[in-house]
């Protein structure tokens, strides 16, 4: 009498407990780490379907479209992909051209560019020349042609010399 109690309150618990253990924890595991998106949209137009005739529960029909819009889920990203692709190799020939004409640019910009001339290089060692003096000094110098003449007036009036020169206009040289 002490196995079979021992049998039913202890053996047999625990080989139940066991098995509810390994499909309830174990084996739902292993498939949800085997579930997919995919598979869980699959489930969808199922679980639709059920309750739709499940009468108690008005469904539109609208409702079942969504279950065949799910079923051809595949070929949805199939059309977005190609619309996406259509537009990347028109951005692609866009940036193609651009490039291609920068380059010609660029090359016609170094073909007008003057080249590198050695004939005519400075030492780097010889003195530079100390920069010229104008022969005329200051008081010499012509102004410009509007204050040319009061200039040379000036001049006269205040130093007693006519130094100067008066600016040739188009009215005068005719």
């Amino acid at each position: 009498m002490k196995q079979w109690w021992r049998r039913w309150t202890y053996e047999i618990p625990l080989a139940i407990g066991d098995a509810l253990w390994e499909v309830l924890v174990v084996q739902l595991a292993a498939l949800l780490d085997r579930l997919t998106v995919r598979k869980v949209i699959a489930l969808i137009p199922i679980a639709i379907m059920v309750v739709a005739y499940y009468h108690r529960i008005p469904i539109p029909p609208e409702l079942m479209l969504v279950g065949d819009f799910l079923a051809y889920i595949d070929v949805f990203p199939v059309l977005i992909l190609v619309g996406m692709l259509s537009r990347v190799a028109t951005i692609l020939f866009i940036v193609k051209q651009a490039v291609a004409r920068l380059s010609l640019l660029l090359r016609d910009v170094a073909a007008h560019l003057p080249g590198p001339d050695v004939r005519h290089r400075r030492r780097r060692s010889a003195a530079t020349r100390p920069p010229r003096k104008p022969e005329s000094s200051e008081d010499d110098r012509a102004y410009g042609c509007p204050w040319d003449d009061l200039a040379s007036a000036m001049r006269t009036y205040f130093l007693g010399s006519s130094a100067g020169t008066s600016c040739a206009t188009p009215a005068a040289s005719s």
